[in-house]
């Protein structure tokens, strides 16, 4: 009885504490390391391994967490009210998800090894960031292995959607529905212990440069370049009136 109330206040408090620390880590980077908000871009030293890398870990993971954002969002009656049934639901979630995760796996390889073997790109990398490449492997494999298996019963035995999904919503309306983390399967559970172990992390790591999309270039006015020489031939170009937008 006392193990089941320590794991099950392990899953009501946990989360909260590394979305504390994922949100106060947030803003003091931001606060006093504002020039170290970035991914300190390394392509000067190479290029040919980060142009493969890169791509493959960045749409990978795009696909990974739309997957992620569909399976624990999305509660299971409405699924079922659109017409797919456990088995499509299952299938569609190893056929789109496995080469997904796969990619990103093989992506982050490339961009380790990279980092690893090309000198100025390893001096260029902080502990915090090898940290963070060891726990994001593992939140991969994990999640892989929680896709496998999760989809060999095709949900029958241990549907997540039936408890993990439910206890993630929880979490956001403040009513922590730790009791049914306990129900999951360890592998669940270990992949989401990663998965917090990496999201606290998330704010001292090159990671961080996730929550500063460009938005803003969308709509910023373009830039024209004009040579010294048309510039002093024409003297309207100096006072045209400036245009906004592309």
């Amino acid at each position: 009885m006392a193990e089941l109330n320590l794991a099950q206040i392990y899953w009501d408090d946990v989360p909260y504490v590394a979305l504390a620390i994922a949100a106060v880590g947030s803003w003091w980077r931001y606060r006093y390391d504002k020039f170290g908000w970035t991914t300190r871009s390394s392509q000067l030293y190479e290029s040919r391994l980060l142009q493969i890398g890169s791509p493959m870990f960045h749409f990978g993971s795009l696909v990974v967490i739309f997957g992620h954002v569909v399976g624990l969002m999305v509660p299971e009656w409405l699924t079922e009210k659109l017409g797919l049934s456990d088995h499509v639901y299952h299938l569609q979630a190893l056929i789109l998800g496995l080469p997904a995760g796969i990619a990103t796996l093989v992506g982050i390889g490339l961009l380790i090894y990279r980092r690893r073997t090309q000198a100025a790109v390893f001096k260029a990398t902080t502990r915090n960031d090898k940290l963070m490449y060891a726990v994001l492997v593992c939140a991969l494999l994990a999640g892989m292995g929680c896709t496998l298996m999760g989809t060999t019963h095709y949900g029958e035995v241990h549907d997540y959607r039936q408890n993990v999904s439910v206890w993630f919503r929880s979490i956001w309306i403040l009513d922590p529905r730790g009791d049914l983390m306990i129900q999951a399967p360890v592998y669940f559970q270990v992949h989401v212990t990663i998965a917090l172990v990496l999201i606290s992390l998330w704010p001292f790591t090159r990671l961080v440069h996730a929550f500063s999309a460009p938005v803003a270039y969308l709509f910023r006015p373009y830039i024209v370049y004009r040579s010294r020489d048309v510039a002093a031939n024409n003297e309207w170009v100096g006072s045209a009136p400036p245009r906004r937008g592309w």
